[in-house]
């Protein structure tokens, strides 16, 4: 058997989502043999919607030489247009020129890239591996068990699960559970050429009865979204056993009075309408026991209303690859890790939620106030620098302050 101190450190990456094959592929360059579980029998790159791909993230994916396929499939976004219910323009958020704020790309081909990606670089992914439990009990090696009977040793395991996180209940059996955000976020793309297309513009619309976005893909294929307050704590699984027809019925009535295209965007989406119900983390004490660690949504997820969560992910994904190279110790580099990252995604959950309790507003006297104050807020907005957030960057190369 190969001494300990000659052999390359394995991590165990549960999940391969985005954090999962993307802290994989920081870890194969920092010299450790990673390996991705995924609970999933398959991949499947039509799943999901559609998400927001801030220019930090994208700093991440550049990094890792991938960007590019990002900017050729994404839509490339400058400005959001804000419409009150009767179609008045509230006001803008961005500018046109400049770098875009960021990419709008299907969740589906954001995976494949990092997928194939890991793939290529010789990162094995195994599929049907559904967590059962996990050892910590030696030192420094922790131990995987999955319900199809088969076990994974390694040095570290690092939990790229999602907010339903596997691995965070495991060892966490008292973390707070995400809390639900009062809304449902729905949507579903379109091929037309109906539709008017501005590039580089997100249109926001605070319809009568719900919140709607949409935005034009070359001008022949539209993405849209909308959210709606839902009551009770519903699960994912609860809302997808909801018909379509059913969905579609409520979605149509919803949007039914409101401004065009919004109703017509509706109608005629034919093909099927994602339903999500939006839930966001409360603040961990701690991200790391053990030799396991928790890293994106498994640990700080965010609402979408900020467009972040990726790129939240691709940025743990470099930090923690760059402890875990530059600290000997894993529960050093775990620690080091959380306090190089806790401050900066805990400011962007309350930013996120902050703008998802403007969505609420339905009733006539919340509708007036919202409207009027809109375009002072947005004007204040585009004063403000949100270059904190977008222009973060990490150094690969640089080595982590001990």
């Amino acid at each position: 058997m190969e001494p300990i101190s000659n052999r390359a450190k394995k991590a165990l990456i549960i999940g391969c989502g985005i954090a999962g094959p993307a802290t994989a592929l920081f870890l194969k360059k920092a010299g450790i043999d990673p390996v991705i579980y995924e609970a999933d029998e398959r991949t499947d790159d039509y799943a999901g919607l559609f998400l927001n791909l801030a220019r930090n993230g994208l700093q991440v994916l550049k990094e890792l030489g991938i960007d590019a396929q990002i900017r050729q499939e994404g839509i490339a976004m400058y400005t959001m247009k804000m419409l009150s219910g009767k179609g008045k323009l509230l006001g803008n958020v961005g500018q046109m020129s400049g770098e875009p704020q960021g990419y709008t790309i299907k969740r589906g081909i954001l995976h494949k890239v990092l997928r194939e990606e890991a793939l290529r670089q010789g990162i094995s992914i195994e599929y049907g591996k559904k967590l059962k439990s996990i050892e910590t009990n030696e030192p420094d090696r922790v131990k995987a068990a999955f319900e199809d009977g088969t076990f994974a040793s390694g040095d570290f395991l690092i939990g790229c699960d999602g907010i339903n996180s596997r691995v965070r209940k495991i060892v966490m059996p008292s973390a707070p559970a995400p809390t639900y955000t009062g809304l449902i976020s729905f949507g579903g793309f379109l091929q037309s050429t109906a539709i008017a297309y501005e590039p580089g513009i997100q249109t926001m619309v605070f319809g009568k009865r719900a919140f709607f976005g949409y935005l034009v893909r070359n001008a022949e294929e539209i993405y849209w979204f909308g959210n709606m307050n839902y009551p009770g704590e519903p699960t994912r699984r609860e809302l997808q056993n909801i018909p379509q027809a059913e969905w579609r019925r409520t979605l149509n009535g919803l949007y039914a009075d409101d401004i065009a295209p919004l109703p017509e965007i509706v109608r005629s989406t034919e093909e099927e309408i994602g339903v999500f119900p939006i839930y966001d983390m409360p603040s961990l004490p701690v991200w790391h026991e053990k030799s396991v660690v928790l890293v994106g949504d498994a640990v700080h997820a965010t609402s979408p209303n900020a467009g972040q969560g990726a790129s939240l992910a691709l940025e743990d994904a470099i930090v923690l690859a760059k402890c875990i190279r530059d600290f000997p110790d894993a529960g050093l580099a775990f620690s080091e890790f959380q306090k190089l990252r806790r401050d900066r995604v805990e400011r962007i959950v309350q930013y996120s939620r902050s703008i998802g309790q403007r969505k609420h507003a339905t009733n006539p006297v919340q509708v007036f106030f919202r409207d009027l104050m809109m375009p002072m807020f947005l004007k204040s907005a585009n004063k403000v620098s949100h270059s904190w957030m977008y222009d973060y960057k990490v150094d690969w190369n640089g080595k982590v302050a001990q």
